[in-house]
């Protein structure tokens, strides 16, 4: 049973209460609980069924522009006492800085919104095993599939942030998530894909046998992938690795970055860095969204961002720390991102598909190989070769590279934006990448 709101208050309370009487001048505290659940298979049978509890504490303790955090999992009052009396001496013995500091007052949340998401529903080891069950027997309904492995896991969590500003809110959130990885073979090549849903509600998850199919289809249609040369072409990405140029656009404008002066969008605001029809959002009040929030992680309010509008980068991501550092304030992006997301393109994916006589679709991309100091993208992948807008083989072996400034810039979108995961993009086209081959 996830412990309720009233006993990690009086948790994180006791915590800030003491921190005061030892000498701290502002504190924080998040206490959480966690409960998750994993059911797995391997070739249509249980491989392996765990479960586990995790209570946690997180404190953090100023002394005037000292600052130093200690943590535990043992919440019992002898050894908060213990905890806190070290983290104060910690402190103490800590240099100065002058820009730490608890966010400011006016900034902070007055209100969680309910946002759907948690589902109390407990589905039980056997209701996980016969889903399954029904993946991994769709998922090996093609002779071809000669390896499955699967997986069920459903998580509860619930925390209250607080802090010696009178801060004190959390709530409760709750995610089932299933995945299929499976394995082809044929005479030629031996392949492996995969498939996920993850929801915040029972619900909404994909239906098991459909999760299975999907996975066997997109393994299968990798099998016998032929070579091809080097060449400076345009690329499709699909939407789960296009979702991961988003992921690097991210990073390359969070304040630590830009403060650290290690971003090649430094000093970039209210420049245009991508095509005018380019929008990206981040939205943290989507019901039932994975990535939706409240507050941030210090609990400062957020609102939605138009990162970038009509090509033009809006806003940095800024904390309170790195905040002080650029001299501005925190927009409640301590701790990243909310829901991001491209908003949609005006082509559709079929039209995108037959925009360009020859190009590449990108499935799957290998090693990591964005660097946000230069923009510099080099990364190995696999996919298809499409020609008039026809998947005609699969590839494999090639090296894609780039640079994000370039890259940006010739960024199209389909149409098809869909809401699957915390960070999502349509179906993206980028022209005039360099592909190495055979």
């Amino acid at each position: 049973m996830i412990k309720d709101q009233e006993y990690l208050s009086e948790k994180a309370s006791y915590c800030l209460d003491l921190a005061k009487k030892l000498g701290a001048t502002d504190s924080s505290v998040i206490v959480g609980n966690s409960i998750s659940e994993t059911v797995n298979f391997r070739n249509q049978k249980l491989d392996e069924s765990n479960r586990s509890d995790n209570l946690a504490i997180n404190l953090t303790t100023y002394i005037g522009k000292k600052k130093s955090s200690i943590s535990s999992s043992n919440l019992l009052k002898e050894n908060l006492d213990i905890l806190i009396e070290k983290c104060i001496e910690t402190t103490k013995n800590t240099p100065e800085d002058e820009f730490n500091s608890l966010p400011d007052k006016d900034l902070l949340a007055k209100e969680v919104k309910d946002l759907n998401l948690y589902d109390d529903t407990h589905i039980k080891n056997e209701a996980k095993i016969e889903y399954l069950t029904k993946l991994e027997i769709s998922a090996s309904n093609e002779k071809k599939i000669v390896n499955t492995e699967s997986s069920f896991t459903q998580d509860k969590s619930n925390f209250i942030l607080a802090n010696s500003d009178g801060f004190s809110k959390g709530y409760k959130s709750s995610s089932f998530t299933a995945s299929s990885v499976t394995v082809a073979k044929d005479d030629k090549s031996m392949e492996r894909d995969y498939e996920y849903t993850s929801k915040c509600h029972l619900k909404d998850i994909k239906d098991a046998e459909e999760l299975g199919k999907l996975a066997a289809e997109q393994t299968i249609r990798k099998l016998s992938p032929k070579k091809i040369g080097s060449e400076k072409i345009s690329l499709i990405f699909d939407k789960r690795i296009a979702k991961g140029i988003l992921s690097t656009f991210a990073g390359a404008i969070s304040s630590s970055s830009i403060s650290r002066g290690t971003s090649f969008l430094k000093d970039k605001i209210n420049q245009k860095i991508f095509s005018d029809k380019i929008n990206i959002l981040d939205k943290p009040d989507i019901l039932k969204g994975l990535g939706s929030r409240s507050f941030d992680s210090e609990g400062v309010k957020t609102n939605t961002l138009k990162l970038v509008e009509q090509g033009v980068l809006k806003h940095y991501l800024i904390d309170t720390y790195n905040g002080k550092k650029l001299n501005q304030k925190s927009n409640g992006r301590c701790g990243g991102t909310s829901n991001l997301y491209f908003e949609n393109g005006n082509i559709s994916y079929k039209d995108l598909l037959n925009s360009r006589s020859k190009c590449l679709y990108i499935t799957e991309t290998i090693g990591h190989g964005s660097n946000i100091v230069t923009g510099d993208y080099s990364v190995g992948a696999t996919g298809f070769l499409i020609e008039n807008g026809e998947f005609k083989h699969p590839i494999n072996e090639i090296t894609i590279a780039g640079n994000f400034k370039d890259m940006f810039q010739n960024i199209i979108l389909a149409n098809d934006l869909e809401f699957e995961y915390a960070t999502n993009s349509p179906t993206m086209m980028i022209e005039g990448m360099v592909v190495a081959g055979k």
